[in-house]
């Protein structure tokens, strides 16, 4: 079992100050709010494009708003602003990532980080050469219930690990939501199904490789709506991933072993007061352990600024970027593709990070 993530606070107080670089759902309802309980992050400045929005949201976080086609620009120009996180449509990623490390601004980006893997390896490199963090935002990393799983697994409750299975669904979007958009990196693969990509390299390790995937596509967008990915890893375990916009909400994720089954029910988007519960499955026991609260939203504005603060190094997460967008590339190249005509059923408004 690869080792998990261990968030250690930094010793040093002095608080990182974040701008943002626009104001969408997750940042509104997660994001920002956990950095504003966060000792370590300041947020000192929002930008959006929308007067309105920027404002709304410097007023309830007592940030400086910046606005207008200018005002990303003006963000990254400012020298109260430490570092920057963006929650930008997937394809308006790379290029402002770049201008903000460019402008010597540490950067905290969005999942997916890139489009394309291309586009990582630009911006990993970039980031090494100017000394500066670069940290791809997928929170459910930080949270400790995976770490918990890891030591049933270490200590055999489940035997020889043989398969992972991860599904990350929920209902159609409305029309109107930007995941429908080709031009701005729309699509299940990009926003749904990159979770359990990064649940697989979590649990199995570095170094899987995609033995095949299928994509259906939405005949009238032309993006994929939902999807499967079968992944090995060289030992012998796989990872059979599916994930989607057409589904029954579903966030969990299980790992098969020689003895039995640990279920994990709600992987990927636990609120900071749900306690998660693991169910462990053995041929004649089944046992579930409930597990303390955990804020992953929390904690991954503190490991992010322990690194800017140099308590942590930050080489692993730039490295995982770069992997992680190479194994997206090749389950998008690997695909066998359909289109789906009228299978998107009724359209049901959904939180736009996915109902986390």
């Amino acid at each position: 079992m690869p080792a998990l993530p261990v968030v250690r606070p930094p010793a040093r107080p002095a608080p990182l100050r974040v701008g943002v670089l626009g104001c969408g759902g997750i940042a509104m309802r997660r994001m920002l709010p956990a950095m504003a309980r966060t000792p370590l992050v300041e947020i000192a400045a929002v930008a959006s494009r929308d007067r309105d929005r920027a404002k709304a949201a410097a007023t309830r976080f007592d940030a400086v708003a910046l606005h207008g086609p200018d005002g990303y620009r003006h963000l990254l120009d400012r020298d109260d602003v430490d570092a920057v996180y963006v929650p930008l449509p997937p394809a308006l990623h790379a290029p402002w990532t770049a201008r903000a490390l460019e402008s010597g601004k540490h950067a905290l980006v969005e999942k997916p980080m890139t489009t394309d893997a291309r586009q990582a390896h630009d911006l990993a490199d970039l980031a090494k050469s100017r000394s500066l963090v670069l940290m791809e935002s997928f929170m459910f990393l930080h949270h400790s219930q995976h770490r918990a799983v890891g030591r049933l697994v270490d200590t055999g409750r489940i035997g020889e690990l043989r398969c992972l299975t991860a599904e990350f669904g929920f209902p159609p979007l409305p029309p109107e939501d930007i995941r429908y958009r080709p031009d701005l990196g729309g699509g299940a693969l990009l926003d749904a199904g990159v979770y359990t990509v990064r649940a697989a390299g979590l649990l199995l390790g570095d170094a899987l490789s995609v033995v095949g995937s299928t994509l259906v596509s939405d005949p009238a967008t032309g993006v994929d709506i939902r999807g499967d990915a079968l992944l090995r890893a060289p030992g012998p375990a796989t990872a059979h991933l599916s994930f989607g916009f057409t589904h029954a909400y579903r966030s969990a994720y299980t790992l098969w072993g020689s003895t039995g089954r640990i279920v994990v029910g709600r992987a990927f988007t636990p609120p900071p007061d749900h306690s998660p519960v693991l169910r462990v499955e053995r041929q004649d026991h089944v046992e579930e352990v409930t597990l303390p609260p955990d804020d992953q939203f929390a904690n991954l504005a503190a490991r992010f600024a322990a690194m800017v603060l140099g308590q942590e190094d930050p080489a692993p997460e730039r490295e995982a970027a770069v992997r992680q967008a190479e194994l997206v590339d090749a389950v998008r190249e690997m695909a066998v593709r359909d289109s789906s005509v009228g299978d998107g059923g009724p359209v049901v408004p959904m939180a736009a990070d996915g109902g986390a």
